[in-house]
């Protein structure tokens, strides 16, 4: 059992940063490839980054490519989003994953464990 909780939202003006952290319950936490999804108001929730249990490997929606980072530090069983560049269609919930062997890491159902969610909010 995994229990994941995210924090570090909140509103930024476009431009600006902010960085997520995950911090999870257990601990097997460095065996689990770990990802960050996100669903704005009216739209189903997507993908946006990805890392492997090792962190060797990371993954990004194009969205985000360039601008977003996904980093973990097993020792501390966090995985963190860096955020720059925020654009309001950035705008959404942000939800940290836990899944023991993703096939193919953009997709949910690949994860068994979830965060309750952070509201990340940039103003134009």
């Amino acid at each position: 059992q995994v229990q994941l909780v995210e924090s570090g939202g909140g509103l930024v003006q476009a431009g600006g940063s902010l960085r997520l952290s995950c911090a999870a319950s257990g601990r097997t936490f460095s065996s689990y490839a770990m990802g960050w999804f996100r669903q704005a108001p009216g739209k189903e929730r997507e993908f946006v980054a990805a890392i492997s249990w090792s962190g060797g490997s990371t993954y990004y929606a194009d969205s985000v490519k360039g601008r977003f980072t996904i980093s973990r530090d097993n020792a501390k069983n966090t995985v963190y989003l860096q955020m720059n560049s925020l654009k309001p269609e950035d705008t959404a919930v942000y939800y940290c994953a836990a899944g023991l062997s993703p096939r193919f890491f953009p997709n949910e159902y690949e994860y068994d464990y979830w965060g309750q969610g952070t509201q990340v909010t940039v103003s134009s």
